[in-house]
């Protein structure tokens, strides 16, 4: 019915964070120049809390793979002691650290497992975990125990996490909040400079993939991301509007085709045929906890129902795959962003 593309998932295969890597190693920036040492105790508002840090961090439990690989990133892996909430494997550059690292549980750890590895920092990825209605424990739990938690400004800010399911944006998602997370653990662990390199490599590759594009937006394309569904043939969780696809397509001059609040909204087939995107993004990951995590089970579906196979995109092969880390708010974004602008480039929408 229609052929595919893989667009590479650059942090799962190392190129991307081999570039990253390349740069902290050569530190050579002038914002990292210009980066100074930490004075402790540091203050942080975070979501809505103050966190105080007495001095750098050694024993880290990192709830959230994108959380992770920040800090395998900024070269911290010998500082952690526990890790949870995995959607792939981690990217290649980082394997040798990771196997070091107790994995605590693939999805969501309890409180007592945390805890127990005697933490003197746990940062989250997601306040479903650790918030208002966090599931392995609200802040004042930690404070209970005096372990300082900090929690992702990627998602909190111009974001209402109050209600059920995956929260929903009040604001688009921006790669600055990003930039915010990981210059603020550059001071928690008193390494700024390599923090500033980490975010200017990351602009320079966001640029370049934005330039490859240029003569997108006259094209007027549209898209739709679908992360996956409860039921493969049951309506599906497509990217809302301002969430981090709606960020990587809007960077690429592409209209989502959905337009909802909700990060992740529930949209039934015949909703997503009536707007017909001329692009399918679809998520691979290793997670299965819904039968559309399968990406095997998407294409099937994709070929066979009588709705989505009449979708333009997939009648004309315009499908691309992208890793569940594209879909994340973490380095990986920017891989999401060069594959799709690689695979629009394929399909000829530039042009």
């Amino acid at each position: 019915m229609f052929k595919k593309f893989l667009g590479n998932s650059l942090g799962r295969g190392g190129s991307g964070f081999a570039l990253a890597l390349g740069v902290l190693v050569g530190i050579g920036g002038a914002d990292a120049a210009l980066a100074g040492p930490t004075h402790y105790p540091l203050t942080l508002e975070n979501c809505g809390s103050k966190v105080v840090i007495d001095r750098a961090p050694q024993r880290i439990v990192s709830l959230g793979q994108a959380q992770t690989e920040i800090l395998y990133a900024l070269g911290l892996g010998d500082r952690l002691v526990g890790t949870a909430v995995w959607f792939s494997p981690v990217a290649k550059p980082f394997e040798a650290a990771n196997a070091k690292v107790k994995r605590l549980a693939d999805n969501d750890p309890s409180f007592e497992a945390v805890v127990a590895q005697e933490p003197d920092l746990v940062v989250a990825m997601y306040e479903w975990h650790i918030g208002p209605n966090g599931i392995v424990g609200k802040r004042d739990r930690f404070d209970g125990v005096q372990v300082p938690v900090y929690v992702s400004p990627t998602d909190c800010v111009g974001k209402d996490n109050t209600g059920a399911g995956d929260g929903v944006r009040t604001q688009m998602y921006s790669m600055e909040l990003l930039y915010r997370n990981i210059r603020e653990y550059g001071e928690i662990f008193d390494v700024a400079d390599r923090a500033e390199a980490l975010v200017a490599s990351l602009q320079q590759r966001e640029a370049a993939a934005v330039r490859s594009v240029a003569g997108l937006e006259a094209k007027n394309v549209s898209m739709a991301v679908w992360f996956s569904s409860k039921d493969i043939k049951g309506d599906a969780f497509m990217a809302g509007k301002n969430g981090v696809p709606a960020y990587i397509l809007s960077k690429l001059r592409a209209r989502n085709v959905i337009t909802t609040d909700e990060e992740w909204p529930l949209v039934g087939w015949e909703s997503i045929a009536a707007s017909d995107p001329d692009v399918l993004v679809i998520v691979k990951m290793d997670r299965r906890r819904f039968p559309a995590d399968d990406i095997d089970a998407k294409l099937n579906f994709l070929n066979t129902d009588p709705v989505a196979s009449k979708l333009s995109a997939v009648r004309s092969g315009r499908i691309v795959m992208v890793d569940v880390g594209a879909t994340r708010p973490g380095v990986d974004a920017i891989d999401g962003i060069e594959a799709i602008a690689t695979a629009v480039q394929k399909f000829g929408l530039t042009n």
